[in-house]
């Protein structure tokens, strides 16, 4: 049977590794500056001694850089332990279905000649008094378009029918555009993005910069785990 490692021991394991490197570094620093110090008032003129607050200022600055390395170090192993908690999150995402920034809206139809649509999505950052959704085809024409009404800041999902403003039943697997408008209570415009559907088909590792990039298939590409508004 094939040997696993957990990744929490993985991680404790790495930032053993980081505090015992930080604390050697740290502890040679001292050592090199006290060698110095001492070869100091060794050679010092004995007319003219070391002035008492310049030894006190110099033990300060090595304290000082000491402690720096120190916070480093503990910053480092903070970045390792979030970078985990991104990964296992995000690993957890496989197989369910995300809204990320995007206007698209997939039509399908299934075995038994049902029209399906994927779910799309509104992100507001401060309330609207009115939110308008149009849907267009590939062509750029108008499929249809709905008065959604009033809506909270933040996100929320909706689900398009895939009927046309005619009545009649949207061309099957196509990709269709979503624009939105939204206006507040004086009929200024709101900031509103909209959201498309995707599901997660795989995690990529972080990368220099600690993004985790998710894999949500040859339509929409990776995305980053950031850019995930919302868990279908």
């Amino acid at each position: 049977m094939a040997n696993t490692i957990d990744s929490s021991v993985t991680t404790g394991v790495n930032a053993a590794t980081a505090s015992a490197s930080a604390s050697k570094a740290s502890d040679e620093l001292s050592n090199n500056f006290m060698t110095l110090l001492v070869t100091q008032l060794q050679n010092q003129d004995p007319l003219n001694p070391m002035d008492n607050s310049e030894m006190t200022s110099q033990l300060a600055q090595i304290n000082t850089v000491a402690g720096i390395e120190d916070l480093n170090a503990s910053m480092a192993v903070i970045n390792d332990q979030i970078n985990a908690g991104k990964a296992i999150q995000a690993a957890q995402m496989i197989g369910e279905g995300v809204l990320v920034p995007g206007d698209r809206v997939l039509v399908t139809t299934t075995e038994d000649g049902q029209t399906v649509t994927t779910p799309f999505g509104i992100e507001l950052k401060e309330p609207a008094a009115d939110v308008t959704v149009t849907i267009t085809n590939d062509a750029g024409e108008v499929v249809n378009s709905y008065d959604l009404g009033p809506a909270s800041a933040g996100v929320d999902s909706f689900q398009w029918d895939g009927m046309t403003a005619d009545g009649t039943t949207a061309a099957a697997d196509g990709a269709y555009k979503v624009t939105i408008e939204a206006t507040g209570a004086e009929g200024k415009k709101v900031d509103v993005t909209a959201l498309n559907y995707a599901i997660v088909g795989g995690v990529t590792p972080a990368d220099a910069n600690g993004d985790i990039m998710l894999d949500l298939g040859a339509v929409y590409g990776q995305v980053s785990l950031d850019e995930v508004r919302q868990i279908l």
